[in-house]
Order: structure tokens, then C-alpha cells, then sequence
């Protein structure tokens, strides 16, 4: 996988981000999802169960990992949803929050 679709220049790009929620398309390749489906950030993103990183594909998840650095956490899910930022919301980025996490 050369270009990873959310990240084209090796930063997420918002737009892609908003496509990859709507479309319910894997961040990575740009294919459609099934499940389980993944997501990667930090421990603390983890402990809020919100992600700023689209969901992947298990098998798409390594590139990114590779590009979000070693120490980042893997969530695994049925679902999720897609929260858009309010004005008054404190995080001013979309996240996504997993509904059906998996062991």
C-alpha cells in the first residue's frame, strides 16, 4: 500500500476523514468496510473511546501504525458513530466513538 488515503501526505486530512465516516470507507485503501473494524490513536483517545483516526481495515491497520508511531493502541469494533464538533465542544475535531467494541 503506497498512499494511504486519509493521510496523503502523511498528515490526516479532514475532508478524507468526513468521507471515510459518510461513506463507511476504510482510511487506508478506500474500500468499503465490514468487520471487524479498527482503530488506532492514543491511549488516552482509547480511555475516551473517542478517535480522531478513520476506521480501517484489520488488514490496513499496520501502514498506518507505521505512521502514527509504535505506542499507539488498537480498538476493535462492530460500529461506530461520527461526532462533529459543536462550538462549544472543547475538542474541535470530528471523532469517531466505537459502539460495539470487540475483545
Amino acid at each position: 500500500m503506497s498512499a494511504l488515503f486519509a493521510w496523503p501526505d502523511g498528515v490526516l486530512d479532514r475532508r478524507r476523514v468526513t468521507r471515510c465516516a459518510l461513506a463507511r470507507i476504510c482510511g487506508a485503501c478506500e474500500q468499503p468496510l465490514g468487520r471487524p473494524i479498527v482503530f488506532l490513536g492514543t491511549s488516552r483517545e482509547q480511555h475516551r473511546n473517542e478517535f480522531h483516526s478513520p476506521p480501517l481495515h484489520e488488514r490496513c491497520a499496520g501502514p498506518v501504525r507505521e505512521l502514527l508511531g509504535g505506542d499507539c493502541v488498537e480498538v476493535r469494533t462492530a460500529g461506530f458513530e461520527y461526532v462533529r464538533p459543536g462550538r462549544e465542544d472543547a475538542d474541535p475535531l470530528p471523532r469517531f466513538v466505537p459502539n460495539s467494541v470487540l475483545a
